[in-house]
């Protein structure tokens, strides 16, 4: 008989903290389930811990690949996948002992398409983050994707398999934000979404430091932009605001990782240049400075953006800040 969950790890370079994951893994009160680990061609020591494990535990296996990325990793492990549902999770993070069997229950008494849950965070310290939509239907669960309202990951989320292959659903090529990507895809379709008020998944934001998802750098602003140049082309005119708002944010992280001359910075998305006080509040130093350099006032912009970054990093030396975020490469 087929699982009625299907767990899928991407790894790479993760021996230091695989353990903690695949145990909690491990753990879990729910019995009819498989954990499909990728092993994303790690040079460390984590496809032995993945072979460990899958000789040990029946309900585990492995599958070695070619390294191509996070985004191809969890594209293996839906292509491998046979459970009713999959859900994904990280190999730097862990989950509770009653995640998929609350989550299961949940699905299967709505017989949803997607359930989301809530999840703790830890940076400094573990704290709770809600993610319960404005509504459940697709429409608004997708505008509050695309205004960060509710984090695009997929490792919250359980998904019905059968929504990958209805909907033409792949996880792209070399895209930071391949969940994100997924998800609103998905709800692109009018699928039944519920909404679970609990939290299992310890999203650990201490150790992978230079991911690229939280360090702003050009391989990111070119993964965003393409996000956006699909969505535009998906989208209908209803969610014109909330791809202003994306486009906005987009700019402030190209002005931050200084990867754009001013004429090209000027016209990157150069029909939001006049709203873009609309859409960013501009009460921190970095969309001050964007503000000021579209006004006219270049080298008093760019002045006042090393100031606070010369700030942020002697802040983060000192430990005061756990990431940071408005540096190219991380720096």
């Amino acid at each position: 008989m087929l699982p009625k969950i299907s767990v899928i790890v991407a790894i790479y370079k993760a021996e230091k903290y695989l353990y903690r994951c695949l145990n909690s893994l491990v753990d879990q009160t729910f019995e009819d389930y498989e954990v499909l680990m990728i092993d994303d061609g790690s040079p460390d020591g984590s496809g032995v811990i993945c072979d460990r494990f899958a000789k040990k535990y029946p309900f585990m296996r492995v599958i070695h690949k070619k390294n191509g990325g996070v985004s191809s990793a969890r594209q293996c492990g839906i292509d491998h996948a046979q459970g009713e549902y999959t859900i994904h999770v990280d190999a730097d993070d862990w989950v509770e002992p009653n995640m998929l069997e609350e989550l299961y229950q949940k699905a299967k008494q709505e017989d949803a398409d997607m359930v989301i849950c809530d999840y703790f965070e830890i940076k400094l310290k573990e704290r709770y983050i809600k993610q319960e939509p404005t509504a459940l239907t697709a429409d608004i669960v997708l505008k509050n994707l695309l205004t960060s309202k509710l984090m695009g990951y997929c490792w919250n989320k359980l998904i019905k398999r059968a929504c990958y292959n209805n909907y033409n659903l792949t996880f792209p090529a070399n895209m930071i934000l391949e969940d994100l990507f997924v998800v609103c895809r998905l709800c692109l379709n009018n699928i039944h979404i519920v909404y679970l008020n609990k939290a299992f998944y310890h999203y650990d934001r201490t150790i992978n430091k230079e991911s690229l998802s939280l360090n702003y750098n050009e391989h990111s602003l070119v993964s965003r932009i393409a996000f956006i140049s699909y969505m535009e082309k998906e989208l209908p005119q209803a969610y014109q605001e909330e791809l202003n708002n994306m486009k906005c944010s987009v700019k402030k992280i190209a002005w931050c990782s200084q990867a754009y001359s001013k004429e090209d910075f000027m016209n990157l998305y150069k029909e939001i240049n006049q709203v873009y006080p609309c859409y960013q509040k501009c009460k921190s130093p970095v969309s001050i400075s964007v503000r000021i350099c579209l006004s006219g006032h270049y080298k008093i912009a760019k002045y006042m953006l090393k100031t606070w970054l010369f700030i942020r990093r002697f802040l983060c030396r000192c430990g005061i800040l756990s990431v940071n975020f408005y540096t190219a490469n991380g720096k």
